[in-house]
């Protein structure tokens, strides 16, 4: 966001060098690295409140990490900081800072995710998983192959995502880590719907509802929940499907906050559509891009947009299904996401 001509940098580099002890240069990069790292986390916590552990040891004396105050607040700061965020990972990496080269990605994961950035998230997770391996931190390990094989499979390199969550899953399990588990029992159920293995997907979706359900954590178990329903939805039993989207949603509405409640709503349209619901589909469809917008995440909105664009046409409506459609592919090539060459697919068959 900020830069120097290179010649000021040169001056203002030899300067600190004769005028700054080593001890200060050091310190004062500890106070910035710790500046991105807490302020990260700080908005992360604001974007996914139930998926951020804390993991980062207090900042250092002097050190003012800024304070977001919503998630729209947090979402606009990440993108402010975005360049920032992936240079102070590259920096820390280099200068041997491995707390901070783990810790600022997994941070910042959550945001990379929500707009799309599959291929930026492999690369600083690659980054982040070898700093925490340099440690020898098994959590910091586990956290970064977690994140490491989400990205994998959102940029459709499935023998990898399966790799890294596999290998994620047994350091939780080792750990004695529940709440690891689950989130990563999650990530394999995501896995195998990519992969059109949807007997999986169920298994390790109803594994992650009891997990959630043994550690009692509500706004996993409304989230597992849907993805239960999501799953008996595209195996084609949708009574049960809705049965278990409805539940989601009754768990949620006593809840704060949930970021996830628009993929019950989709799921919910998806099975309407499936039963010839039209005018249903179309409005539950409404309803969860509404919501998916509010909290920016990108490709889920494509999915979204793909759905409503299924039950248009549907109904006949190809104007409404082209544009729709179109919106998504829009999406889905900004972020080179796998799912493109579907939505282009269906574009086509509107000429055929």
């Amino acid at each position: 966001r900020y830069a120097f001509h290179d010649l000021l940098r040169a001056y203002a580099a030899d300067k600190a060098q004769e005028c700054d002890s080593q001890h200060g240069r050091r310190a004062a990069i500890g106070r910035i690295l710790d500046h991105y790292l807490h302020t990260a986390a700080h908005a992360a916590r604001l974007l996914r409140p139930d998926r951020q552990p804390d993991f980062a040891a207090p900042p250092s004396p002097g050190t003012c990490p800024e304070r977001p105050g919503d998630h729209r607040q947090a979402l606009a700061w990440f993108e402010a900081e975005h360049q920032v965020l992936l240079a102070a990972t590259a920096f820390a990496a280099d200068t041997g800072a491995d707390s901070h080269a783990w810790q600022i990605p997994c941070a910042m994961s959550i945001y990379l995710y929500k707009r799309g950035y599959s291929h930026e998230r492999v690369t600083v997770m690659g980054t982040a998983l070898t700093a925490a391996a340099r440690l020898d931190d098994e959590l910091g390990q586990a956290v970064c192959l977690r994140g490491l094989g989400s990205a994998c499979a959102s940029t459709g390199d499935y023998d990898q995502a399966g790799a890294h969550l596999e290998r994620c899953l047994s350091l939780y399990q080792r750990l004695g880590d529940r709440m690891g588990e689950a989130w990563t029992q999650q990530n394999l159920a995501l896995l195998a719907e990519r992969q059109g293995r949807y007997a999986d997907g169920l298994a390790h979706s109803e594994r992650t509802l009891c997990l959630y359900q043994a550690t009692g954590h509500e706004a996993g178990q409304a989230e597992a929940l849907n993805c239960v329903g999501w799953f008996h939805a595209l195996l084609g039993d949708y009574q049960r499907a809705r049965a278990f989207c409805e539940q989601s949603l009754a768990l949620t509405a006593r809840l704060d906050r949930c970021d996830f409640e628009y993929h019950a709503w989709d799921t919910l349209g998806y099975v309407e559509l499936r039963l010839g619901n039209l005018a249903r589909a179309t409005a539950h469809f409404e309803f969860a891009l509404g919501l998916c917008r509010d909290y920016g995440d990108r490709c889920d909105e494509a999915q979204i947009l793909t759905h409503a664009g299924d039950a248009h046409h549907a109904a006949g409506e190809l104007s409404q299904a082209r544009q729709a459609w179109q919106q998504a592919l829009a999406i889905y090539d900004t972020a080179h996401h796998p799912g493109a060459g579907k939505v282009r697919t269906k574009l086509a068959s509107l000429h055929g």
